[in-house]
């Protein structure tokens, strides 16, 4: 990504602070590490969350993987119908091969789409993202751009982070 308000994270440019109501940007190739969910619907988050993310974060503990930035997820399609979903982090290389978990669930080496897009920063609990998604793609649309179909949370706090500190960076490709 690259706008006025960034710093280098290992690999991987993050916003040092967050986007305003909304923000141009350009996304660069960056390596991930994913666990990839074909076909779910909003209903299956939380369980795809636990444990996807969970799984990865072993695999850093082990020393497979190096992250460099916040966990995110990856949404292509429609979230509020069926959906793919990749959930991960960005790392210094990504995997090669696919690596398998205590969960039958596979990491994948990904990238990060690439090119332009929009961003905004919402600040406070996950419940308010619909909305702050909500007011993202209609500045989007009101700015003469059109979606790829692709949405990206990147959680920048800790979940475990009081719900008003939490800071959710959300980035919409676009043509």
């Amino acid at each position: 990504m690259t706008a006025t308000n960034l710093h280098a994270v290992g690999m991987t440019a993050f916003p040092e602070s967050p986007f305003g109501a909304f923000e141009r940007i350009t996304l660069e190739a960056t390596p991930l590490a994913v666990i990839r969910h074909e076909g779910i619907r909003i209903g299956d988050l939380r369980d795809a969350f636990d444990t996807g993310y969970s799984a990865i974060t072993a695999q850093f503990a082990a020393g497979a993987l190096v992250p460099v930035g916040p966990a995110l997820a990856i949404y292509h399609g429609d979230p509020i119908d069926v959906f793919d979903l990749e959930l991960g982090f960005p790392v210094e290389a990504a995997p090669t091969a696919p690596i398998d978990t205590a969960t039958g669930a596979q990491i994948i080496g990904a990238a990060l789409p690439t090119g332009n897009a929009t961003a905004t920063t919402h600040l406070g609990p996950y419940d308010g993202l619909g909305a702050a998604w909500a007011a993202l793609v209609e500045r989007t649309s009101a700015a003469g751009l059109s979606s790829r179909s692709i949405l990206i949370d990147v959680y920048v706090s800790d979940p475990g982070a009081a719900a008003g500190e939490l800071r959710t960076d959300l980035i919409l490709p676009v043509t």
